[in-house]
């Protein structure tokens, strides 16, 4: 790839272009899911959204592993790559540490509210972010295990939409 037009855009520049790149990767996202479920249904469009997104967990933190020399292992390799990770910036996770188990909750899902806005209800994200989470930590360390403390279709409450539990196993 060639960046040098980058060099034009100066650091504001630059930053507008993430900001756009950013904004771009989230209207794929959406439109793509829309697409599928308009053709073939919400429950096709759910799957092959867990069968994608396990993909691009693992191949995303497998790149920014390999882009920024992650080593390390357990929780803090895992929380360090994931704050580089795409969808982590764009949702805004609320990352906490717990000290033997890390927790994200997802006040605001550009997805689940963008739906909402429009009149078509929250789909079920659960098994999709289960699968991307699951095989991004694999790829930071195998013996990260990921627990879904609750996500759509599970109720929750109006300010939170999921939370997630990450330990190690010994």
């Amino acid at each position: 790839m060639d960046f040098d037009f980058l060099k034009g855009l100066g650091q504001g520049g630059c930053e507008k272009y993430l900001d756009f790149l950013l904004w771009h990767y989230k209207v794929m996202d959406a439109f793509w899911f829309i697409r599928v479920e308009e053709k073939y249904g919400l429950t096709a469009a759910e799957d092959l959204n867990e069968r994608v997104w396990g993909k691009v967990g693992q191949l995303g933190a497998r790149g920014i592993r390999e882009r920024f020399g992650i080593t390390e292992k357990g929780l803090k390799g895992f929380t360090e790559a994931l704050k580089l990770f795409p969808w982590a910036v764009l949702v805004g996770y609320d990352i906490k540490d717990e000290g033997d188990a890390l927790v994200i909750e997802v006040p605001h899902c550009p997805a689940q509210e963008g739906r909402l806005r429009h009149g078509r209800g929250e789909y079920s994200c659960k098994d999709m972010h289960y699968s991307e989470f699951s095989w991004f930590a694999r790829e930071i360390d195998p013996k990260i295990k990921v627990e879904c403390l609750f996500a759509p279709p599970d109720p929750h409450p109006p300010e939170l939409f999921c939370r997630w539990r990450f330990t190690v196993e010994p």
